[in-house]
């Protein structure tokens, strides 16, 4: 039996020295670990600025882009309503206008049912008023005021006159 023990005292130191080159394994590992996140850090130091302006550039081309777009969907928005107010004033003033119509129609129709003179009649009337006044010129006589009538003398007027008239 006392071959047996030496072999026992052999596995422990055996072991020993694998579970130190197992420690010392990860301990390098842990240590590459640690220096390449110290690398990765730094890394991100240096071009974390980079990457930021080129993010902040990328930004504003994206809103460039879509203030374009929607400044051209707003310009087509503005067309299409002003397509569609132009269109409604024309139908109104189509319809005013033809509301205008039927009612000087019916007005033309009613005083021309109660005998009163219309435009035209109007007209002719005063051409041929100017017409009897250069007749009137042209026999030597002097146009009679518009507004009077002839024989509508006033009736004391009419009497003062006579009286003032020389007696034959």
């Amino acid at each position: 039996m006392g071959t047996a023990k030496p072999k026992l005292k052999k596995k422990p130191h055996a072991a020993a020295e694998a579970a130190a080159d197992k420690a010392k394994t990860l301990l390098d590992s842990a240590q590459q670990i640690w220096m390449a996140g110290l690398g990765a850090f730094g890394r991100a130091q240096e071009e974390g600025g980079k990457l930021f302006e080129g993010l902040v550039r990328e930004g504003m081309t994206l809103e460039q882009k879509t203030r374009r777009f929607a400044t051209g969907k707003v310009d087509v928005a503005r067309d299409a309503v002003e397509n569609t107010v132009a269109q409604v004033k024309e139908r109104a003033t189509d319809t005013w206008d033809r509301l205008e119509k039927v009612f000087e129609d019916r007005v033309s129709r009613a005083l021309g049912k109660l005998g009163v003179p219309g435009r035209d009649e109007m007209q002719a009337l005063i051409d041929r008023v100017e017409e009897l006044n250069r007749a009137v010129r042209t026999l030597g006589g002097a146009p009679a005021k518009a507004g009077k009538r002839a024989g509508k003398r006033p009736a004391k007027k009419a009497a003062k006159r006579a009286k003032s008239a020389p007696s034959a």
